[in-house]
């Protein structure tokens, strides 16, 4: 892992970003480095699957992948051609909390690559049969992670965490809701969200501010803006504790723990960022692994996390273990949230954990890409453009105390869903 002394280089050598708000009031961040001829664009759309309206779960996510199915230009085949041709890399994903569209290019092709991008962007025609395709796909997915025991655990964890909210559904939709999905109804989520007054764009690499400005000021003309609708959303949390055991005939218990978490935009989260890591986020270096893999051989996996969003997600421990232990392995993972609400952890751990999560974070703005997906998060949930310069110093000032206090304030042992996916014969939990 890195150390402080080159991190403290890699942090200075990060490229200052430029903010601009262009005359439709889409915002772009610019980040100059001219070391690659390469450009990479992200653009992020506050168009997630929160919005999605009740009873069409799912929408905003083929939304976002209609993107690219076609436009009033081009079929999606001709321009998988044209992208293919320039050696371009043209992405569209649904989240949970936004809708991405990427591009990766050459800057020698940056002209036929923006006018691909915005097209795709500003033209898509989301025709029916590609549309109905797309649905049969994402059905299709669903159904085969219905065989597979962690994605069972999870959509069970989910739907018990969340009785109603932003979250209470999966990105992708569900068995019930996506067949309710029509070309008509994407059409009019498109045109409600997809607007530059309700998005963000990172242009990161081999460019200019000006050059940027220039480029797409001429091609942004025809992308209007809109009145987005304002959502009422009341987030809760289902109130634990709660047992849910799905049987299957399988040797391993698939395991997830936990309960309501935080929002991105608490202020505690960097000095939950630390706790976590010393509960079960730090691999080996984890109270969890250390405690139920090492000393005890009752699992190959586990770890432990928060998980915020917009609005608050949840914090979950997952393991897999042996049936037998499965008993055994939940017990000492709850003891290990006691532990943590009980006792101050160690200099040694504190010190382990602020030094690798401070000197990892460069790491992770290693490429263009990770680098234009910062930037749009930044953006969106409000932390400042100074973020990657302040990010050492907010995880150097968390104390022992300060990890204590969270851990009391948002770890609630006593009141967990648990979900147990197992041959429930040999895990004899009752």
């Amino acid at each position: 892992m890195l150390g402080l002394g080159l991190l403290e280089r890699t942090a200075l050598a990060i490229p200052p970003v430029q903010r601009t708000i262009l005359p439709n009031q889409l915002v772009l961040l610019v980040s100059e480095e001219h070391s690659l001829p390469l450009v990479t664009l992200q653009l992020l759309v506050d168009a997630g699957s929160w919005r999605d309206p009740q009873g069409k779960e799912g929408l905003a996510y083929v939304t976002a992948n209609g993107l690219l199915l076609g436009t009033s230009k081009h079929r999606a085949t001709v321009l998988n051609e044209l992208l293919d041709f320039i050696g371009a890399s043209l992405d569209a994903s649904g989240g949970r909390d936004y809708a991405t569209l990427s591009l990766q290019i050459l800057k020698k092709d940056l002209d036929q690559g923006l006018d691909l991008f915005l097209e795709a962007l500003t033209q898509p025609t989301f025709p029916e049969e590609e549309i109905r395709r797309e649905i049969e796909k994402t059905l299709g997915s669903i159904q085969a992670a219905e065989d597979q025991p962690t994605a069972v655990a999870t959509k069970a964890f989910q739907k018990a965490l969340f009785p109603s909210g932003p979250y209470d559904h999966p990105v992708e939709g569900t068995r019930d809701s996506l067949p309710k999905l029509s070309r008509e109804l994407l059409v009019d989520f498109y045109r409600t969200y997809y607007h530059p007054n309700n998005a963000i764009l990172a242009v990161v690499g081999d460019i200019t501010l000006e050059e940027a400005q220039a480029k797409l000021l001429l091609r942004l003309t025809a992308w209007p803006q809109g009145k987005i609708p304002k959502s009422t959303v009341n987030p809760q949390f289902a109130q634990g504790p709660e047992k849910i055991q799905i049987d299957r005939p399988i040797t391993q218990a698939n395991i997830m723990i936990g309960h309501g978490g935080i929002s991105r935009e608490n202020p505690d989260y960097y000095a939950l960022t630390v706790m976590n890591y010393i509960l079960g986020g730090g691999g080996f270096a984890s109270r969890l692994v250390e405690e139920i893999r090492s000393a005890r051989g009752l699992a190959y996996s586990v770890r432990s996390s928060f998980d915020p969003g917009r609005y608050p997600g949840p914090f979950q421990i997952v393991l897999q273990t042996k049936n037998a232990s499965a008993r055994e392995a939940i017990s000492l993972a709850l003891q290990q949230m006691e532990r943590l609400q009980k006792e101050m952890v160690s200099d040694k751990e504190l010190e382990g954990a602020k030094k690798y999560l401070v000197g990892s974070f460069p790491l992770r703005l290693g490429t263009q890409a990770n680098l234009a997906g910062l930037l749009v998060q930044v953006e969106y949930y409000g932390l400042g453009l100074d973020y990657p310069e302040r990010y050492p110093s907010l995880i150097r000032s968390v104390t022992r105390e300060d990890v204590l206090r969270v851990a009391r304030t948002y770890l609630h042992p006593e009141s967990c869903i648990l979900v147990v996916v197992a041959n429930l014969k040999e895990a004899k939990l009752d």
